[in-house]
């Protein structure tokens, strides 16, 4: 009996000692200056690359930054981990006057290896008041290795912004609401049986969604969205439309809660800077599991006098492709943000 209390005891000393070990930061419930403190702590902390994991742990609340914008993470491994999806709140709203997707970021991401989990980031702009356009962007990152776990993203403009030419970035049962180019940028992106949801295009609902805007240059994947579910609000809409570069858009397995608001030509056809869109798709069905898929969808592609014609409909073996595994074969997003949740709840 007193060797098994031993042991006890010695398993707890080292859990504690393990704990107090690690770089935690914690936030005052519902005080953005203590979120701004902790924020700009960890930058300095971590300024450099090889620096342990810091985790900012943030209660549930609200964390009004009222007009501020492009609050900056400049350091490298750290987790920003909320208490719940929907109950820590980051919200900013910009002035309509200072609209602009590199001017308006809730975030803005500039390290390494950031990890967020259990948030919602919001940008309040007024959108529907903002005239010709409101782009009102909750994360621009510009960093590398990303991940978002449970992590839901409230705008309509620009919502998500992957602002590296080279860049890896992983979001996992997340959550990312918006109009028109709401998820748009560069690099490889894993979505991950994430939620996205089109909202009104018009406070009347009138026009038509966009949802990715991508500009693919440097790397070799582009977006892919993996068995992820589309929620439509009102207006009808598109899977993407090509920003520029060489730009790469799959869809894979995508429950679509609202079949008939996507449009029969189900990409835009019309480049905004380019016509080489790699735009394609594979097992797409409704919410009862019924097949959506058509055998064959070819588009043309224009811009100009320039086109590009090409099959939007992958086969089943051309879907195998795009796995995690094979999109990013020298990391594993998803093995890195079990073991650092597991960490969390332990802190």
């Amino acid at each position: 009996m007193r060797k098994r209390m031993f042991l006890v005891v010695v398993l707890m000393m080292t859990v504690a000692l393990a704990l107090q070990a690690q770089q935690v930061i914690r936030v005052q419930a519902g005080n953005a200056q203590s979120l701004l403190d902790a924020i700009e702590k960890a930058n300095r902390q971590n300024a450099d690359k090889q620096a342990e994991r810091l985790f900012i742990l943030v209660p549930d609340g609200l964390y009004d930054l009222g007009e501020r914008v492009l609050t900056t993470l400049t350091g490298h491994n750290i987790a920003i981990v909320g208490q719940s999806m929907k109950g820590t709140i980051i919200r900013n709203a910009p002035d309509v006057k200072n609209e602009g997707i590199s001017k308006t970021g809730t975030l803005v991401n500039r390290g390494t290896n950031l990890y967020l989990q259990d948030l919602t980031l919001q940008n309040a702009l007024d959108y529907y008041g903002a005239g010709f356009a409101g782009r009102a962007v909750c994360l621009q990152d510009k960093g590398n290795r990303t991940i978002c776990k449970r992590v839901r993203m409230l705008s309509y403009q620009d919502t998500y912004y992957s602002d590296n030419e080279a860049s890896q970035f992983y979001f996992e049962d997340s959550e990312i609401h918006g109009t028109v180019d709401f998820i748009c940028g560069a690099g490889d992106v894993f979505f991950d049986r994430c939620r996205i949801v089109t909202e009104r295009r018009s406070a009347d609902g009138k026009g038509r969604n966009v949802i990715a805007a991508p500009r693919t240059r440097d790397t070799k994947w582009g977006y892919i969205f993996n068995r992820c579910t589309i929620e439509n609000v009102a207006s009808p809409f598109v899977y993407a439309r090509a920003w520029k570069n060489t730009p790469h858009c799959i869809w894979l397995h995508t429950t679509l809660l609202s079949p008939e608001k996507l449009e029969p030509q189900r990409f835009d056809s019309r480049g905004m800077g380019t016509c080489k869109a790699d735009f394609l798709e594979y097992g797409t069905v409704d919410k009862e599991g019924r097949w959506l898929m058509p055998t064959t969808h070819v588009m043309t592609f224009t811009l100009g006098n320039d086109s590009n014609t090409q099959e939007t409909v992958l086969t089943k073996k051309q879907a195998k492709r795009y796995k995690l595994k094979h999109v990013f074969p020298d990391w594993q997003p998803k093995k890195v943000a079990k073991r650092l949740e597991k960490q969390a709840r332990r802190l």
